[in-house]
């Protein structure tokens, strides 16, 4: 089957009150719609047709909706989850667990008898969460630790008062310290902290890090006792251009900004936050997960694969994200397995054995595990995600 998918929309406090309204081409209602989540994850399924959820029907029958080879690889369960992502405000700092660690943590919160939608419950599912982010328009975001010797060049130009011991610890390596130390400390030892960094942001008058000078003068303004504040000055700052990518294994600190984009990750909701929140914040649970590993490169561009066709090769088990571009034409991918079309731009339509479905900006559609290859028909542009 290839049939519309009706996707619901979570209004989480950082989203944009425009962006994904003015992607469908409808009127905002004024309040902030943060994420469009498209696939059967079972705190947000997307919806068939016929009322029943994504989640339900795969849950029902693994091998008839999933196919049968990908139902035996992923135990049964939808192997990966897309969303339309529209930041106005920077998101947590955050990383999610490799696929032992989530099954660790899943049981221990079961055996301490944490409720699912607990506030302080740490793991939602027993899934890793590999994601990539692909940016619809210039995307800002925080992405894996900087290498130690741009990092401590920033903080010698900024020169900000008690950030020594900070410059010590990089200087001579120690990473993992240096970012522990920070993310444990409480508030008030925090605040003076967070405003002689802001101080010194204010009153610099050279011309480097201008994009990590903006970043971490807005960071100060609006999050004055923040530990994310400071975690933030160790990663990577990237301003993504339409269409370029950032891919997070398992572990990779990383905090969104500002932007649209769309995101595929495996089939989880599994976040571990640091700061820059006012959620759960579990620094040792954070620390134990977390890739300490400098990123030297964070900057993902599509590979092309076909005419018209560009893939975003990240080598990751749950998932396989193609770009497809058409002019008045067609492509065919081949492939089995279940996938998502999400189009992003003009109108596409989503072409099965027996059916098609159009699709305009910000609708998406899926196309079940047992339907052959997909064809793509129309102008415009969408994303296929697939089962790798």
């Amino acid at each position: 089957m290839v049939v519309p998918l009706q996707n619901t929309i979570r209004d989480y406090a950082w989203g944009s009150p425009t962006a994904l309204p003015e992607l469908l081409g409808v009127q905002p209602d004024g309040e902030p719609q943060a994420e469009m989540w498209m696939g059967a994850h079972e705190s947000a399924p997307s919806v068939l047709p016929n009322g029943d959820t994504l989640y339900d029907v795969v849950s029902a029958d693994p091998a008839a909706v999933l196919g049968a080879e990908t139902a035996e690889r992923f135990e049964g369960r939808f192997p990966f989850l897309a969303k339309l992502l529209a930041a106005a405000q920077p998101l947590s700092i955050q990383a999610h667990p490799s696929r032992d660690q989530a099954i660790d943590g899943y049981q221990r919160d079961e055996a301490d008898g944490i409720p699912l939608d607990a506030a302080d419950r740490n793991y939602k599912d027993a899934w890793p969460k590999p994601e990539i982010l692909i940016a619809l328009e210039p995307f800002d975001a925080l992405v894996g630790f900087r290498p130690l010797e741009s990092t401590v060049a920033l903080l010698d130009s900024l020169g900000a008062a008690g950030f020594g011991e900070l410059t010590d610890l990089l200087r001579n390596g120690k990473l993992r310290e240096a970012f522990t130390d920070f993310m444990s400390r409480d508030r008030d030892a925090i605040r003076p902290l967070v405003a002689a960094l802001g101080f010194a942001i204010d009153t610099y008058t050279g011309d480097a890090f201008a994009m990590e000078r903006e970043t971490m003068s807005r960071l100060c303004a609006d999050f004055p006792d923040d530990p994310g504040v400071l975690a933030a000055l160790l990663l990577n700052r990237v301003r993504l251009q339409r269409f370029d990518a950032v891919y997070l294994p398992a572990g990779n600190v990383h905090a969104y900004l500002r932007g649209l984009g769309f995101e595929v990750m495996a089939n989880s909701d599994n976040v571990l936050r640091g700061g820059l929140t006012s959620k759960h914040v579990d620094v040792p649970e954070l620390v134990s997960v977390v890739d300490f590993e400098p990123l030297a490169d964070p900057v993902l561009t599509a590979t092309t694969v076909g005419d018209g066709v560009a893939a975003y090769e990240t080598g990751c088990e749950y998932f396989a994200v193609h770009r497809v571009d058409l002019a008045s034409d067609e492509r065919t991918l081949d492939g089995a397995g279940p996938r998502i079309v999400c189009c992003v731009d003009g109108t596409v339509d989503a072409v099965g054995k027996e059916s098609a479905v159009k699709l305009s900006a910000g609708q998406s559609a899926f196309a079940s595990g047992t339907e052959g290859p997909c064809t793509l028909r129309g102008s415009g542009t969408a994303f296929v995600v697939s089962a790798r």
